[in-house]
């Protein structure tokens, strides 16, 4: 047996998790590439578009392993994705909520069975190509902190990653550009040096998720649109085409442009308002999870309520029944419930829940 400390690297077929496989093996790792097959993929979209995650995704990461010449293996946890993944997208949006599947899909798939099947790869460490940056303090204790492309950073998506994962995981571009990717993925010849990435959910045809859920068995409930007062403005055909913060296809002629501030699934009403009625000084999170301790006391820091958002200066306490509250210096628009709310001290990330 090798003495060389083996990798899984979860190859997507995309160039970051490409050119983080070539780098592991250019540092002596012992490198074997794994893409999970999570859900019936066609090659197609209902427009013709690409899908993501497709059988030519998987055929691209088994290319990029043969020219690095690494072991390659599909794992199949299409059933266990469903079951933790889609059926919680479908369940969250019945419930008026707009759920968060792909940091969902990276606490309880790739660091979470995914990472708990490396032992029978006979592996110590699991790589992805995220741009996040894992790094250990005096202490021993290991800090998840954002990438250095502050366009790509993806911790906000990582921010359930406890001692315990973060020990056993590795993010070798988290220190790059993409540019700089691109050029690595050049330089070792990859065969995906060029191909564009996906910016859409992967199980959802076209980005259309309403046309997803009705597919899936949502059935459509009519109802009121109504304004903070409860005066009715409209009707809707279904809570489920709604999210908080959305502006288009509400259907109604206004003296100023309205936009959906709640969601009732109790009397099935979107509420709507002008822009101003979106800002909120506060907000409440539960299902919290900590990269280390929780926090004790009255935390100062930053959050961010969305992926891409900078992090804006807060105050956050625990609740005696267990919820996060968080407090925004300056109000902030568009706090949607389903949605993630991460801490950060500086560029490390504390922890964080979901949004009530």
């Amino acid at each position: 047996m090798s003495d060389k400390k083996r990798v899984i690297v979860a190859m997507s077929g995309g160039v970051d998790s490409s050119v983080t496989a070539a780098l592991l093996k250019e540092q002596g790792y012992d490198v074997m590439g794994v893409s999970l097959q999570l859900y019936e993929r066609p090659e197609q979209t209902p427009s013709g578009g690409k899908t993501c995650c497709s059988l030519t995704d998987v055929m691209d990461a088994a290319r990029v392993a043969k020219r690095l010449g690494i072991p390659f293996q599909v794992v199949d946890l299409r059933q266990r994705f469903q079951e933790l993944v889609i059926n919680d997208f479908i369940s969250e949006y019945k419930a008026g909520r707009t759920p968060n599947p792909c940091a969902r899909c990276n606490e309880r798939i790739k660091f979470g069975l995914l990472l708990e099947m490396t032992a029978s790869f006979d592996a110590d460490l699991l790589a992805t190509g995220h741009y996040a940056r894992i790094e250990a303090d005096a202490t021993g204790i290991y800090r998840l902190r954002k990438g250095h492309d502050p366009r790509k950073d993806q911790t906000y998506f990582l921010f359930g990653m406890n001692q315990r994962q973060l020990a056993r995981t590795v993010f070798p571009v988290g220190h790059l550009e993409k540019p700089e990717v691109r050029q690595l993925a050049a330089r070792f010849n990859l065969p995906v040096a060029q191909k564009q990435e996906s910016q859409e959910i992967c199980f959802i045809p076209d980005n259309d998720y309403v046309r997803f859920l009705e597919d899936s068995g949502v059935a459509p409930h009519p109802g009121e649109i109504v304004d903070r007062y409860g005066n009715i403005l409209g009707r809707h055909d279904g809570i489920h085409r709604f999210t908080v913060g959305q502006r288009r296809g509400l259907g109604i002629a206004w003296k100023k442009p309205l936009y959906v501030t709640g969601i009732d699934t109790a009397n099935a009403q979107v509420v709507v308002g002008p822009k101003e009625e979106l800002q909120t000084s506060h907000l409440f999170a539960d299902q919290l999870t900590w990269t280390d301790t929780p926090i004790t006391g009255s935390f100062r820091g930053s959050c961010s309520i969305r992926y891409r958002q900078q992090p804006v200066p807060c105050r956050a306490e625990l609740c005696q029944d267990g919820r996060l509250r968080v407090e925004f210096d300056t109000p902030q628009g568009g706090v949607t419930p389903g949605q993630a709310a991460v801490l950060y001290d500086g560029d490390s990330v504390v922890g964080g829940g979901w949004i009530l």
